[in-house]
């Protein structure tokens, strides 16, 4: 899959006041990205009925109309949409994923609970079938610091490092390229630098840094994520056996404290030298 000529910026808005920040990230995204910004809001319309004082029709849309103001106080050049559709909303942002360029949704307090492992979270889904990049969200804004890509040998790792590289180019902040790599190994920083090199002809403007790190993929990612803007990775990293989801998207999804991008749906950079 490639990215849309016009896929938007997909958030999902919920009842939880971490939806406002959804929007505000999701915002700035489509701002970065030139995109428009469409806003979601799953309704549950036999529970309407059935809870008495319950979320209404009417609650609803003053929901997306609430969620339309904050876009465009954070973005006001960004077109904004709103839609009310009836179901799950893992299953709208999954179907509206297949057009889109990006889909944002909150984490549900994952990153607060520290031994947590919420496989059927609806970010969690979302990460492991959307059909573009989902950025999770966090309740609290993002530190002022680099863009976060974990690089190894995977497919899939190359075109996060592509990702991110764009997004370190948009949004004029450094990129941060980590590998790590098992204890008691020797160190080989060769593998990073050739792909970053490669990866760097395509963006010439960002600083890109490499570091290569000896122990655990998933914990030497999450220290160095909480000092990021945004960490990116790829859906699965060269384990396929794991899943939808390789063990260090999971790590970052479940307790990073920053906002992270799950890179899915794209088609690998091109080859070396191109």
């Amino acid at each position: 899959m490639t990215t849309p000529a016009d896929g938007a910026v997909v958030a999902g808005v919920g009842p939880a006041e971490e939806s406002m920040q959804v929007v505000r990230l999701a915002a700035r995204e489509a701002a970065t990205h030139d995109r428009p910004l469409a806003l979601l809001h799953a309704f549950n319309w036999e529970a309407a009925f059935e809870t008495p004082g319950g979320v209404t029709r009417d609650d609803a849309e003053n929901l997306i109309e609430r969620a339309a103001a904050t876009a465009s106080d954070v973005e006001p050049a960004v077109p904004v949409s709103g839609e009310i559709v009836e179901g799950s909303p893992v299953t709208a942002l999954i179907r509206r994923s297949e057009s889109a360029y990006l889909v944002a949704i909150g984490d549900g307090g994952m990153a607060g609970c520290v031994r947590c492992v919420p496989a059927d979270a609806p970010a969690v889904q979302l990460a492991a079938r959307a059909g573009c990049p989902v950025l999770v969200v966090r309740s609290q804004p993002p530190p002022a610091g680099p863009v976060l890509v974990g690089v190894d040998r995977s497919t899939s790792s190359r075109t996060a490092l592509d990702f991110a590289f764009a997004e370190a180019a948009r949004r004029s902040a450094r990129l941060l390229a980590v590998q790590v790599t098992d204890p008691g190994r020797p160190r080989d920083d060769q593998l990073l630098l050739d792909l970053v090199s490669h990866a760097a002809r395509r963006h010439p403007t960002v600083a890109a840094e490499c570091h290569t790190i000896s122990g655990d993929p998933g914990t030497v990612l999450l220290e160095q994520s909480r000092s990021a803007q945004v960490s990116v990775v790829g859906a699965r990293g060269d384990e396929a056996w794991r899943g939808m989801l390789g063990e260090v998207s999971q790590s970052l999804l479940y307790h990073s404290p920053g906002p992270v991008i799950v890179v899915r749906g794209l088609a690998p950079p091109p080859p070396d030298g191109a």
